[in-house]
């Protein structure tokens, strides 16, 4: 079975058209199926032209937020809701053509957990759209070691296994292949058509880039540190408190041996060694905080630190949920 996502946000001229180009690819795929669209707190007729749609066809599920919680929270309800066993993930103003879902179902079936759509011409704007884009993408797979060249797009098919423990905030929606890649997920890319937006204007502007820029660092944390904080901040409290003691170890040499006045002759030297230990011994806590942290995380959810993908035996082939 399959689930189509669809996050909605004032997209009341594209509605029907999507609706329509789904049904009509989604009936010659030939595979049970559910569209679900989510609400993200419209202010325009696109909940009223979904809540006649859902009248009159039963594969039709609309979900409603009770504000604008923004595109990663939408999905996170899509997924929550979605009954398939693939889930696929599209935007609802028509710049994904459904069309393209039979391409991403053909990597799912050939074995990869996630099939992400690569927006190979874009059509959108060079110096605002274009080239910001080109630098993030190139940011993302360097800190989360994915070989993808377009992580923006919402495009996507994932199995839904993949998506069970993968829990979404901020904006990570754009880095599900990089968390899932932490439990073994293969992922594949698919080049996917990039249509100029029909109509409405556009909710992302160079704004989001910058903010991009701190979802990269919490996803580098996330993937290398998740389950390991003490060696982030143990390297940080070690060399801080290396140094530290090696300027404040100076400074009561040159009092001990010179007996000279070391506020005077050295004091910026042995203000900053005293900081340089200080801060060492907090990081050195705070990394200690965060694995008594990661355990009480783990072990009160009853969550594994690794994924199963199948399990061998003499007598059968045991397909294995993965859970952590």
């Amino acid at each position: 079975m399959l689930s189509i996502v669809v996050p909605i946000h004032n997209e009341e001229h594209s509605i029907l058209p999507l609706y329509d180009r789904l049904t009509s690819v989604l009936v010659k795929v030939a595979r049970p199926y559910e569209i679900l669209f989510i609400d993200d707190a419209s202010t325009d007729r696109s909940y009223e032209l979904l809540a006649n749609l859902v009248q009159t066809d039963s594969r039709l599920k609309v979900i409603r937020l009770r504000r604008n919680f923004g595109q990663t929270a939408a999905l996170s309800a899509g997924f929550h809701e979605a009954r398939g066993e693939v889930v696929i993930a599209m935007d609802g103003d028509l710049q994904h053509a459904p069309e393209d879902i039979p391409a991403l179902l053909v990597k799912i079936d050939e074995g990869y957990d996630i099939a992400s759509g690569w927006r190979k011409e874009r059509v959108d704007n060079a110096l605002t759209r274009k080239i910001p884009s080109r630098i993030a993408n190139w940011l993302m797979s360097k800190a989360s070691g994915i070989d993808l060249r377009d992580f923006g797009t919402t495009f996507k098919a994932y199995r839904a296994e993949v998506l069970k423990d993968v829990h979404l905030y901020g904006e990570l929606h754009r880095f599900i292949p990089a968390l899932a890649s932490f439990y073994g997920a293969r992922v594949v890319e698919v080049p996917i058509q990039n249509t100029p937006r029909a109509s409405g204007e556009s909710h992302y502007g160079l704004s989001r880039t910058f903010r991009v820029l701190f979802d990269i660092l919490t996803i580098r944390f996330l993937l290398k540190y998740f389950t390991r904080p003490m060696h982030f901040f143990g390297a940080i409290g070690l060399a801080g408190t290396a140094l530290g003691s090696l300027m404040l170890g100076y400074c009561l040499l040159v009092k001990l041996w010179w007996r000279l006045d070391i506020i005077a002759e050295h004091g910026p030297m042995m203000i900053a060694g005293a900081l340089l230990l200080l801060a060492g011994l907090m990081m050195f806590s705070t990394g200690l905080i965060g694995e008594l942290v990661m355990r009480t995380y783990f072990e009160s959810q009853n969550r594994r630190i690794y994924a199963v993908r199948e399990i061998l035996t003499q007598k059968r082939r045991e397909k294995v949920d993965e859970r952590r």
